[in-house]
């Protein structure tokens, strides 16, 4: 016999990212706790067990669909989706999120804009090489770069004011962080995430708990560190500098991950 469907949300606990911002970690973390429930890993067609990818890629295949793979064995359970693309939805996809899922959680970690670009050009470096990757590696300013700067959809992920305010007309309570002060402090911001999506900690077993601190000061994904050549910095420099005044403006954010970045390439 089917069970019905009776969950107020498909979705429990949203992470719209920004891509490269630790959300991997953070699913890794959350995904630990005793009343949550991540989907099964159906990947190509989902990213593992973290991105269900509903909104941009799986859309046509109908919310039923969705349904059927973020349902947890037990209702009680909270269901993450942890799909950092869903940052930029449009109005629309977003007011349909917030009928399938009324009383989500939404998370946003926010990174220094050009640090995260960096990381996501490495990212898309890597898998264009392909293996390990030459120790002479560079990235340097030719059509390869400037066709991965499009194909990593840079200036939609770093468009993080505009993301936000679409966000958060349907969801005012979204939680959004700073990437370097969860870095910093990675314990500290598990917790406050914990006690943001009503998760309870303070009943967890002494080897639940040792478990989620040991996962909350891990590194999930980590790309190596290809030197950028300047020509490369000065381009995403100009491209990022105007959100990161907008933010610190608008959301009072400051960061400090590229600070002296192209006076030390000079």
């Amino acid at each position: 016999m089917t069970r019905q469907m009776t969950r107020e949300n498909v979705a429990d606990i949203l992470c719209i990212g920004a891509q490269r911002s630790m959300t991997s970690w953070l699913h890794h973390v959350l995904a630990a706790h005793p009343e949550t429930s991540p989907f099964p890993n159906f990947n190509p067609v989902t990213s593992t067990s973290k991105e269900a990818h509903f909104w941009d890629w799986n859309r046509h295949r109908g919310i039923d669909w969705y349904r059927r793979l973020m349902r947890p064995w037990n209702d009680a359970h909270k269901t993450l989706d942890f799909t950092p693309e869903y940052a930029f939805l449009t109005a629309q996809k977003i007011a349909e999120c917030k009928s399938l899922n009324p009383s989500a959680k939404v998370i946003y970690i926010l990174r220094d804009p050009m640090a995260r670009a960096m990381s996501a050009l490495r990212m898309h470096t890597l898998w264009a090489i392909g293996g390990d990757a030459p120790e002479n590696t560079r990235i340097t300013y030719d059509t390869a770069f400037t066709d991965r700067c499009r194909n990593a959809r840079l200036w939609q992920h770093a468009a993080y004011c505009d993301n936000i305010y679409r966000w958060r007309a349907a969801y005012p309570d979204m939680l959004i962080l700073n990437f370097e002060e969860l870095r910093a402090d990675p314990v500290a911001g598990a917790e406050q995430v914990m006690d943001f999506c009503g998760l309870n900690s303070a009943t967890l077993e002494d080897e639940q708990r040792a478990d989620l601190k040991d996962r909350a000061q891990q590194v999930i994904w980590k790309t190596p560190a290809f030197p950028f050549h300047p020509d490369c910095l000065h381009f995403l420099s100009g491209m990022t500098d105007g959100e990161s005044a907008r933010l610190n403006r608008d959301f009072g954010f400051q960061f400090s991950e590229t600070q002296g970045l192209l006076e030390a390439a000079a």
